[in-house]
């Protein structure tokens, strides 16, 4: 028996066995298709299929898990996640030492005589990066960068030679694991200057086929703000507008992402909401989603987004003019 998840910017369908360390992401019919994804997703199963490693690379809210997963699906072959940590040591990903089992046998056949053996064995537990290389999966690494650089040097022999280098401590003996012909590896990072990222080595980069992720194109935006909240097109369509002009602004202008564009159409149709200018709803979903302090755009200590969104929805929109105050006149304020 199998449960299901979904990733959050488009929809593919991911199986979780209720066994095992492997899930089996699908493709779903929900997925966003545009010709920037089909080329994105094209570029990185080539170099899949040659047998090089693939990076997702940028800001949070490209799309870089979910377009992992996507490529992943297209494998046919079971995933096995692994998401970055601090806290991590290269026993996270490999195995360790998980305790000991002692065993005795007491021979007392002859009555006279008694023999006592005991033998005491560590116990070796696999970890998910040997259960990838071992059996040929497709390992995600997410936002491996917030491991830090001494715990991702295991990665270095395996996606180079093609080895896995293990304790002696392993239930078979093994120091050292073939990798298998189908192991392919994903990984994705945010950009360095992110809280809890470390900078990664060059060693590890240099054997990795890295893909810069910027925001999606505008088309992109909108089927798949239409796709995740069933709104109709120019409702998406003024949602994505909205969010563009806001992202434009201040020093942060990869904010707000997709993921505001999906919160403010999904908030819209549960309300059963329309994005107009006359729609009272449409301005307090838009004043609350984007009210954020990440653009920095202040005046005397006062931030100016709620202004700057309500500006958006004019222009986008296409409200009233705005009426501003020249010496002690209102005067009409040209559309922007």
């Amino acid at each position: 028996m199998k449960g299901e998840a979904m990733t959050s910017e488009a929809a593919t369908i991911v199986k979780v066995p209720t066994w095992g360390d492997n899930i089996v992401p699908e493709p779903s019919e929900a997925f966003v298709v545009t010709p920037y994804v089909e080329q994105l997703t094209e570029r990185a199963l080539t170099y899949l299929e040659v047998g090089y490693p693939i990076h997702f690379a940028g800001p949070a809210g490209t799309g870089k898990t979910t377009l992992a997963f996507h490529v992943a699906a297209k494998r046919n072959r079971p995933v096995i996640l692994i998401h970055g940590d601090d806290e991590f040591g290269s026993s996270d990903l490999v195995g360790r030492d998980a305790g000991y089992h002692k065993s005795k046998l007491v021979d007392n056949f002859i009555h006279s005589v008694l023999k006592t053996e005991e033998e005491m064995k560590t116990l070796w537990v696999d970890n998910r990066l040997t259960t990838a290389c071992r059996d040929g999966y497709t390992l995600i690494y997410d936002e491996f960068t917030r491991s830090r650089p001494e715990a991702n040097n295991v990665l270095l022999s395996i996606l180079e030679e093609r080895i896995l280098n293990l304790p002696s401590l392993r239930r078979n003996g093994e120091g050292y694991v073939e990798v298998h012909r189908d192991f392919r590896a994903i990984f994705t990072s945010n950009p360095d200057e992110y809280a809890g990222t470390h900078k990664t080595q060059d060693a590890l980069l240099d054997r990795l086929i890295t893909l810069t992720l910027g925001q999606f194109d505008r088309e992109t935006e909108v089927q798949i703000t239409q796709a995740r909240a069933g709104l109709p097109r120019p409702d998406a369509e003024m949602i994505v507008d909205i969010v563009q002009e806001t992202r434009a602004l201040g020093v942060n202008n990869h904010r707000p992402t997709i993921r505001a564009c999906i919160a403010i159409a999904r908030i819209l149709a549960h309300r059963k909401a329309r994005a107009r200018w006359n729609d009272p709803v449409f301005h307090w979903i838009c004043r609350d989603v984007l009210n954020t302090d990440t653009a920095k755009v202040t005046h005397d200590g006062q931030s100016l987004m709620p202004q700057k969104v309500d500006d958006a929805i004019r222009k986008v929109c296409g409200g009233p003019l705005k009426q501003t105050k020249e010496h002690g006149k209102g005067s009409a304020r040209s559309k922007e």
